[in-house]
């Protein structure tokens, strides 16, 4: 009886030691987990986005996205197919791992036939009348923010740890346009489902909600996002992206990734 009860205070305490060190994840483990989760590779995937104005008023745009991994960077190409206004408009992306290289993103406009490259300077502005900014097109670089965790939730339930996180310097504020920002992390896969975005504009915030989350090829995929823009609780402006036919795993050539590539168009 006492060897049988050594055994099962032993046990006891093995699994109490478990349950710590499985909840003693710290926020530097996790903000990394989040960076290097796989996200896929030469993915193609078509986009439609709708721009929902205060009084409820739509417009809907379709767009092609292809993208691919360029060792520890990621190129990205969207071209515009609809409407007619906006129709060969492509948007370029260059988002580079090494943090000391600010990302290089360029804009075609058809209309005038000229490639404008974004500056730092623009990157908080909309993209394309949205409510993403350019700058939330791309990866942020981890190494650009403090980060704490601010408490535990449940998001559709499904347990997610909220971690604030606050840019270092005023150039990331600027080039962002958040002083600060609040992410709802998934415990059991990494994924940020919800954001909130407190901004430089006094008493502006802007939400991101992960409506539609799926496993494609064994890579989580947000195919339904808002984003809402808001000032003193009122709604201001929202943007759903969605995506559909995401395949991975595409053949294509990282020559495709470039300025001519947009002005040809698709």
């Amino acid at each position: 009886m006492k060897t049988k009860s050594l055994l099962i205070t032993s046990l006891l305490f093995s699994l109490s030691l478990w349950s710590i060190n499985a909840n003693a994840i710290n926020v530097d483990e996790i903000v990394k987990q989040i960076d290097e989760r796989d996200k896929g590779d030469e993915s193609v995937s078509t986009m439609e986005m709708t721009l929902i104005d205060k009084h409820g008023a739509k417009r809907i745009r379709t767009m092609k996205k292809y993208a691919m991994d360029k060792g520890l960077d990621t190129q990205s190409l969207i071209f515009f197919i609809t409407p007619a206004n906006v129709k060969n408009t492509a948007f370029l992306t260059y988002d580079y791992d090494d943090s000391s290289k600010d990302d290089d993103q360029w804009l075609y406009l058809p209309a005038l036939k000229k490639t404008k490259r974004i500056a730092s300077s623009d990157k908080s502005s909309s993209f394309m009348g949205s409510d993403f900014s350019y700058s939330d097109m791309t990866s942020p670089d981890i190494n650009n923010y403090s980060y704490r965790i601010a408490k535990e939730s449940n998001v559709r339930d499904k347990k997610v740890w909220v971690i604030e996180r606050i840019p270092k310097t005023k150039k990331i504020i600027e080039e962002t346009g958040y002083t600060k920002s609040y992410m709802f992390v998934r415990q059991d896969n990494f994924v940020v489902v919800r954001a909130l975005h407190i901004l430089e504009e006094s008493g502006k915030k802007k939400y991101l909600d992960v409506k539609k989350l799926e496993k494609i090829d064994g890579i989580w995929v947000a195919s339904e996002v808002e984003m809402k823009t808001t000032k003193d609780k009122n709604t201001l402006h929202k943007t759903v992206l969605k995506l559909d036919n995401v395949k991975f795993n595409q053949d294509m050539n990282d020559t495709f990734f470039s300025i001519r590539r947009i002005e040809k168009g698709l």
